[in-house]
This record gives structure tokens, C-alpha cells and sequence, in this order.
């Protein structure tokens, strides 16, 4: 069954490959057409084309499918090419011609641009929370751990002190970065496009403000083709979003490979969190973590993929816009499953202690020793240059009875800055 067919059904290789993968897709979806189908026909109701008591013999159908697809229980037979045509079935199936009615005033165009702005909601909601889960267990853990020392390294080269309360709370600090560009991506797609038909409104005199209201959006796109043209964009902006976690996860996945190796051996995993070699009885492998470094590189990849498909289209609906509907479910499924595993699994790190007594750090702390020279009152320039004398000629000895506490620590006043930071971007 097809909304759109009129008497000659289309060719089966033509069906197949116009359908795609939409029936898998929409199962993600149905329950946000339901609620839109839902808001759709008590507005059609309160404006008298529909009698209130045909809306609500349709709402009451509406909700039964609703509270299956949330439960899991709704199916999309072959015989339908997707949501849309499958719940009308049931319906028209129920109610007879009163079923039918429900499509007035709109197109299966604004029918989706719903439920996906729905969708997409009620998933950047979901992915704050994960966010803001994994967000407190690298506070804790910055906390727990906020005065054990481990070498900093740029260029690959031992550099200066840092510390595991550093560490930990840096990928805290930058998920808020990633918060705050969730929020954006929400004000963009809490804004309500039914009732703009397929881009040109409708002669029907519709009241898409009471649709906005009982569908809990902030507003609405009042102009009817720039609804139209949010298909494409939303998915954009919300992958935009996305892409900020998974660059956060990727880069402190690599983190967790390179200190896990036997070079550096910082911190540690137990067996039941790595895995094996088929042939090497030794091997402790970080497969979960390389995992999420390659799902978060990918996702990294999806806004980009999402401008190639809408670049250069004019305004007006375009079929190549049902393309964005199977990356944007398959990335936001990924990345609550990261975000999952990540602080599942990172709950269980062991870190090493005393890494700093290793002799190949010994310059770690040349800087800090540099930096008292120039308390002392020696020119900066001086001090640079009498330490590199030093090390070059293999006198420099790390004062072991300097207090290095502070030393790429993370003060609590810090820590409490970090997680107020959090607080005020996580509410807005």
C-alpha cells in the first residue's frame, strides 16, 4: 500500500529500490507519527473538520499504536511501503472511511518532517543524559585520582608534569563543549513543520500553532517551504552535534590504547574488560575502546556525508532527503551504545602510581625547577638557557625534595568550577 499510488501499481524493481531500508527505519520513528497523527486530528477536530467525536475514535486508534511501537509490537509488513501507509491502514482497517480522513490537510512530506523533528528531540534529550552520566564519572574519577602524577606529552616527547585528576577532568570539561552544542542542535529541531503540507501549506484553514502546543514544541516554522527545507538541515545540525561527543570519545579512547601499552603502562583494565589473541596466550587487548575510536571517527564523518546529499537541491521536497533518515537512527544508535560502553567500562580503570620515579622522566620536571631559578630572581632567558647546559651535558638532577604536589594537579576549587560550568549548560 502506497499513500501516493493511483491505479497502475508500480514496477517491483522500481518498489524495491524507491523503499529502501524505510521499513526498518520507521520502526525508530512510528511512535513519533503516532503522536503527530495524534496532535493532527484533535486540531482538525477543534477547527471542525472532523466532528470531536470522529478525532477522538481516531486518537483513541492513534494511542493503541503509539504504546505498541514504544513496547516494540509494531510491524511494518512487506506489503507497506512504511510507516505512514501502515497506520492509515489500520485506520481506515477499524474505523472505515474515517480512517481515510486522517491525511487531510497534510502530506506524508510534513507527516516525517515531524517525526523526525520529534525524534530527534526526544534522542538529543537521551544522548544529554548519557552525556551528562559519563560526564560525572570523569569528574569522580578526577577527583579520586586528582593528585597521582604522570608525564604530559607533546610531539610524542615526555613534556611536563600532569596528572590523572588533569586528565580525567579535561575530557569532562570538554564534554561540555559537546553539551552546548546539543542545545543549539535542539533549538533548531524544536520547531513544529506539520501543517506545511508538502512545502506549500494548505488551503484547509488549519491551526498549525494549536498543533505546535499540543505537541510540546517551542515554536514553529511558520513559513511553510522553509519547513520544508529543515529536512536535510536538522539531521545536519543534529549530526553536527554528534560529531562533537565522538570526537571527545575518540580522542580519549586513543589515550586509553597508547597508556595501556606496556611502553607506558599507566593505567590498566581487568581480563573481563579486554580481550585475547588467537594466537598470542599474552595479549590484554583494548578492543572495546579501540571499537568506540573507530564508531566515534565515523560519526565524525556524518555531517559531512549529510551536506553531500543536500548540497546544491533547491527548495521543495527532493526523494534523495529519505537517504538522511538511515545514517542519522544508525549514528545516534551508535553513539548512545559508546557512550554506554564507555562509562560502563571506565568505571573499572586501574591507575598506576609513583609513573614519575621512572628514570626516563627525569627531565619531566626540568621546567619546574627552571621556574624556581627565575623566583629566585634569574632572568628567565638565563634560567632556560643554564638548564639546557644541564641536561646537555647530563648534569641535571630532579630535586626530589621539591614539593610536586601541585604539579599538574586539579585543585577542588577547580573541580567545583568544572561541574558548576556543567550544571548551567546541561539546564539551559
Amino acid at each position: 500500500m502506497k499513500l501516493w499510488q493511483k491505479n497502475q501499481a508500480p514496477h517491483e524493481k522500481i518498489n524495491h529500490f524507491t523503499v529502501g531500508k524505510d521499513r526498518i527505519y520507521d520502526l525508530h520513528l512510528a511512535a513519533y507519527d503516532c503522536q503527530a497523527s495524534i496532535a493532527h486530528a484533535q486540531m482538525l477536530g477543534q477547527i471542525g473538520v472532523l466532528t470531536l467525536e470522529e478525532a477522538d475514535q481516531l486518537v483513541t486508534i492513534l494511542e493503541g499504536l503509539k504504546t505498541d511501537a514504544e513496547k516494540g509490537d509494531f510491524v511494518i509488513e512487506d506489503k507497506f511501503e512504511d510507516m505512514h501507509s501502515k497506520i492509515e491502514y489500520v485506520l481506515t482497517e477499524k474505523l472505515g472511511d474515517l480512517g481515510k480522513k486522517i491525511h487531510t490537510a497534510r502530506s506524508r512530506n510534513d507527516q516525517v518532517l515531524a517525526a523526525l523533528h520529534l525524534y530527534l528531540k526526544a534522542e538529543i534529550k537521551t544522548l544529554k543524559g548519557l552525556t551528562l552520566d559519563f560526564f560525572k564519572l570523569l569528574m569522580d574519577l578526577a577527583e579520586q585520582h586528582k593528585d597521582k602524577l604522570l608525564p604530559g606529552y607533546t610531539h610524542f616527547q615526555v613534556a611536563m608534569p600532569s596528572s590523572f585528576g588533569l586528565w580525567f577532568s579535561a575530557y569532562a570539561e570538554s564534554l561540555i563543549d559537546d553539551v552546548t552544542l546539543l542545545n543549539a542542535a535542539h533549538k533548531i529541531v524544536d520547531q513544529n513543520p506539520l501543517g506545511s503540507a508538502a512545502g506549500y501549506g494548505s488551503s484547509f484553514n488549519i491551526d498549525r500553532k494549536a498543533t505546535t502546543f499540543l505537541l510540546d514544541f517551542a515554536d514553529l516554522k511558520y513559513n511553510v517551504i522553509a519547513a520544508q527545507m529543515s529536512r536535510g538541515k536538522a539531521e545536519k545540525t543534529s549530526a553536527i552535534a554528534m560529531a562533537g561527543i565522538a570526537a571527545t570519545l575518540s580522542k580519549l579512547a586513543m589515550d586509553i590504547c597508547i597508556y595501556m601499552g606496556q611502553e607506558h603502562n599507566f593505567i590498566d583494565f581487568p581480563e573481563a574488560l579486554t580481550t585475547g589473541s588467537s594466537i598470542m596466550p599474552h595479549k590484554k587487548n583494548p578492543d572495546v575502546f579501540e571499537l568506540i575510536r573507530g564508531k566515534c571517527n565515523l560519526l565524525q564523518g556524518l555531517p559531512n556525508q549529510l551536506a553531500l546529499l543536500i548540497t546544491n537541491l533547491p527548495s521543495g521536497y527532493h526523494r534523495e532527503m529519505q537517504l538522511a533518515k538511515g545514517p542519522i537512527i544508525e549514528s545516534i544508535e551508535d553513539l548512545k551504545t559508546c557512550l554506554d560502553l564507555f562509562t560502563f567500562s571506565l568505571k573499572e580503570i586501574q591507575v598506576k602510581a609513583d609513573i614519575l620515579e621512572d628514570s626516563k622522566y627525569q627531565y619531566v620536571f626540568s621546567v619546574d625547577t627552571l621556574n624556581e631559578w627565575v623566583k629566585e630572581g634569574m632572568p628567565f632567558r638565563d634560567a632556560y638557557k643554564k638548564m639546557g647546559e644541564a641536561i646537555e651535558k647530563g648534569d641535571y638532577k630532579p630535586k626530589k625534595d621539591l614539593n610536586h604536589t601541585h604539579l599538574g594537579s586539579i585543585g577542588n576549587l577547580a573541580l567545583e568550577e568544572i561541574n558548576t560550568k556543567m550544571e548551567k549548560v546541561f539546564n539551559e
